[in-house]
């Protein structure tokens, strides 16, 4: 099949504008499993935004979970970019209609000090460009119809990205065993998801680790200052207008979101 990267970038760019997903690109625009195709659609879209203004100030890694990897029929992550206007403060609401699909998962947040540039890093590099570690709700996303995503889906689609809640009470790394960091989040006091941080690749340094490498090798590296949520802890959540979300996890502590009826029908 014909790969055409450009009416990809403009299905997904009309289903954020009319709030109307779209049918999975996979097999109609994309080729299946072509994740180098996927990454020029989501290469597009960055480029778009940054032309309009926007910073980007980090990036998201998904697929973290064995899990999920072994249901797309991948082995390895995949990442999305943030940008300024997707970040919300703790605790502020949301209001519904800016989102299409929302889903909400916890996460642990790198904040770096120190630029990245390097492919190959270890896990000592990593700790001494980490500058604080915050607990983190990514709210993620999809412009596919349904959540009918693949691999190839996900990755043009930005890696289903929406916004994010950072904490704001700053952890450093060495007073916090990220493997072990037990996380619950719960809406109205009931526990909807529950993990570890060894979910996210055994820990979330191997998932920060993997992507340096990645976004060095592709010229783009990580620098100081940019956030990088680095997986979900446990399974994400559909939203529920109107409600709100607060994850705890074990050494970070909380953080909350909210959300609007605004947009509903």
């Amino acid at each position: 099949m014909t790969v055409d990267i450009e009416a990809a970038n403009r299905e997904l760019a009309v289903a954020r504008q009319e709030g109307k997903p779209c049918p999975p690109l996979r097999g109609r625009l994309l080729p299946e499993g072509d994740v180098e195709a996927a990454y020029q659609v989501q290469q597009v879209y960055t480029r778009q935004r940054l032309g309009k203004g926007h910073r980007r100030v980090g990036a998201k890694i998904g697929l973290t979970s064995r899990t999920v990897q072994e249901s797309f029929g991948v082995f390895q992550p995949d990442f999305g970019v943030l940008f300024d206007d997707m970040a919300v403060g703790d605790g502020v609401e949301v209001p519904i209609g800016r989102l299409l699909q929302p889903r909400v998962e916890a996460e642990i947040a790198f904040v770096l000090g120190a630029d990245l540039p390097d492919e190959r890093v270890t896990t000592v590099d990593l700790i001494r460009a980490v500058d604080h570690v915050l607990p983190a709700i990514e709210i993620v996303d999809s412009r596919i119809a349904d959540w009918d995503i693949s691999i190839v889906d996900t990755v043009a689609d930005n890696a289903s990205s929406g916004l994010f809640v950072l904490g704001t009470a700053p952890r450093r790394l060495a007073d916090v065993d990220l493997r072990l960091c037990g996380m619950v989040l719960e809406h109205a006091g009931e526990q909807v998801s529950v993990g570890a941080g060894a979910a996210c690749l055994g820990n979330p340094l191997h998932a920060l680790q993997w992507l340096v490498g990645t976004m060095a090798r592709a010229g783009d590296p990580l620098r100081a200052g940019d956030v990088v949520l680095s997986g979900a802890l446990g399974p994400m959540v559909p939203v529920t207008p109107g409600a709100a979300y607060e994850a705890r996890i074990s050494g970070l502590g909380s953080v909350r979101t909210c959300f609007s009826t605004e947009g509903t029908s």
